[in-house]
């Protein structure tokens, strides 16, 4: 009971907590930078990317173009933007897993070096309530509700989630207890056949010997 309520805590932590993505990257021309996240189904996810300008005030050479690609866990790209200097994204995961963006600084010669930034959140993070809330005392008491039980919601996907993997697990290990006993079985039923068979050989060999 202790140890499930420590989960329920943990997990509760763990939603509560920061869940984005917020980094710049160095990338060579003609090279690939991947960036992964486990998102579970059902979770709003948002991303933004740019190049950083090397001179402020100033346009970007046009040695400055990347290649941008989100994959899910399977099937085909939920984005995919070529040759271009920012952009966003944002999906909805139809399934639970792994979720990847790369980023392709397009070749160029001589060789240069980019500074991507990119922003990527998800769950609740990605709703972004604390922008969207006005100075009214009571839209602020609202997105707090609203935030509250999207959190609500959430802790009870992740739970469901880990319930049902629970449940896969304890099918698996019935089924390979199932499969052990039945190897065991007929292990024991070709131990009794080899047996057999040397005794059968034995029996025979001392009667060609006349022994018995």
């Amino acid at each position: 009971m202790d140890l499930r309520r420590s989960s329920v805590l943990l997990l509760i932590i763990a939603l509560l907590s920061p869940m984005a993505l917020s980094m710049r990257y160095e990338i060579k021309s003609a090279h690939t930078k991947c960036i992964g996240e486990d998102i579970h189904e059902k979770s709003m996810s948002v991303g933004k990317y740019f190049i950083v300008n090397p001179n402020e005030g100033h346009p970007l050479p046009a040695s400055h173009k990347i290649d941008v690609k989100v994959l899910p866990p399977k099937g085909t790209k939920l984005h995919q933007a070529d040759n271009v200097e920012a952009g966003q994204f944002s999906f909805t995961a139809y399934e639970s897993g792994s979720y990847i963006t790369c980023i392709t600084a397009v070749h160029h010669t001589p060789e240069t070096t980019l500074t991507i930034d990119f922003d990527w959140k998800s769950g609740l993070h990605s709703k972004e309530w604390t922008n969207v809330a006005k100075h009214s005392q009571v839209l602020m008491m609202e997105n707090e509700v609203k935030t509250l039980l999207d959190t609500v919601n959430s802790i009870h996907e992740e739970m469901y989630y880990l319930r049902e993997r629970e449940e896969e697990m304890q099918e698996l290990n019935r089924s390979t207890n199932s499969k052990m006993a039945w190897l065991s079985f007929v292990s024991f039923g070709v131990c009794l056949s080899v047996a057999g068979l040397q005794f059968w050989h034995l029996k025979t060999f001392f009667e060609k010997k006349k022994l018995i």
